[in-house]
């Protein structure tokens, strides 16, 4: 199937940083034809600025801009001029789908509310992002966000200060659930012939995206706290490992066999028996003496023979790899998109993961 499949539709983003531009930015890989609206006087989307220490100062993007804005056309308008409002208002008619992330109030001040919206365009798909909730007015960046929700407290080494995730994880989640929203107004759209208001909100996105931390807790009772990589419920799972020559790798063992399977790779094949380890609530009981006893053990080997043995024996296992090394992966190449901007190469990374296979 092409990734065309949206070449008809047309998606107005009044939205600026990384949750709302990453929505505009999956209708625009997928076919769609996406103007993003940026404020002359604060100079655009303010991830423009955003620059590392090594980017060059002169340009009007920085390379977190482009992590989600590429493929889309960008117009410069200061809707509250009424002569400029009236140009929005005007690509509005001709819209299908309208992305915002206005603090609560600010819509209806610039008059980009769905309310006025609608009454241009009736079938038009007006989906917002905000921090906490519809009611709330405040500002909302994605740190906070890890902070508020329990992301923060979980993350880090045992005894260590919160940590947050390296990338905005809860602006990614938010976004997502604003696609899967707009998808299905999409599709009731073109049973009933209507549009939609939507809206979705950072914390609840957080919340939601808690899963078994959140069950463990409501269920079990179990307070989950920093425990680096390793899994409350899963053992050996997270664990770090270092092999004969150097390289840093870690175990996803899910189950009995898996767990049978390594300790026969390790040459130790009665460590599985042993009634310490033998189910996996008990190795996650041991799981501190399992480790030594794992690391010790693994560290006779090197990374290609432990790796390539642990993939026939079916045994999950990661090497720890830096930016510089997964982008050496033919599978993660294949991810990345080339484009041009000012006669300038550059690349990005493809918002799309799945594949139509017919």
């Amino acid at each position: 199937m092409s990734l065309n499949i949206f070449k008809d539709l047309k998606v107005i983003e009044l939205a600026g940083v990384l949750a709302g531009p990453s929505v505009g930015y999956f209708f625009a890989e997928l076919g769609a034809k996406v103007i993003k609206i940026e404020n002359p006087q604060a100079n655009g989307d303010v991830t423009r600025s955003w620059k590392l220490k090594t980017e060059d100062p002169k340009n009007d993007y920085s390379a977190y801009f482009w992590s989600v804005n590429a493929f889309k056309e960008f117009i410069s308008l200061d809707v509250l001029i009424p002569s400029q409002l009236q140009k929005l208002y005007e690509l509005v008619k001709g819209a299908d789908i309208i992305i915002t992330n206005y603090k609560k109030g600010d819509d209806e001040k610039l008059k980009v509310d769905y309310s006025t919206l609608s009454k241009i365009n009736p079938k038009i798909i007006y989906a917002s992002i905000n921090g906490f909730g519809n009611d709330s007015p405040r500002t909302a960046y994605d740190l906070i966000l890890q902070a508020e929700s329990g992301f923060m407290f979980m993350n880090g080494e045992a005894n260590s200060q919160p940590v947050k995730m390296p990338v905005a994880l809860i602006d990614i989640l938010a976004g997502h659930q604003l696609k899967e929203a707009i998808l299905i107004a999409l599709i009731n759209l073109y049973k009933n012939n209507k549009g939609s208001h939507l809206t979705v909100s950072l914390f609840d996105s957080a919340i939601a995206a808690l899963a078994n931390q959140a069950t463990n807790w409501l269920i079990a009772g179990h307070l989950p706290k920093s425990s680096g990589s390793l899994h409350p419920n899963i053992a050996p799972y997270g664990e770090l490992f270092e092999t004969k020559d150097n390289h840093l790798i870690t175990f996803a063992i899910g189950s009995n066999r898996q767990f049978k399977n390594l300790c026969e790779l390790i040459q130790y094949p009665t460590l599985s028996k042993d009634s310490k380890y033998l189910t996996n609530q008990s190795r996650v009981l041991n799981r501190i003496q399992l480790y030594h006893i794992l690391y010790n053990y693994i560290k006779q080997f090197n990374f290609k023979e432990l790796y390539d043995k642990c993939l026939l024996y079916e045994i999950p296992v990661g090497k720890i790899r830096n930016l510089k090394e997964v982008f050496e992966l033919p599978e993660a190449k294949a991810m990345i998109l080339n484009f041009e901007h000012d006669k300038k190469k550059l690349a990005t990374v493809s918002g799309i993961s799945f594949k139509f296979i017919k």
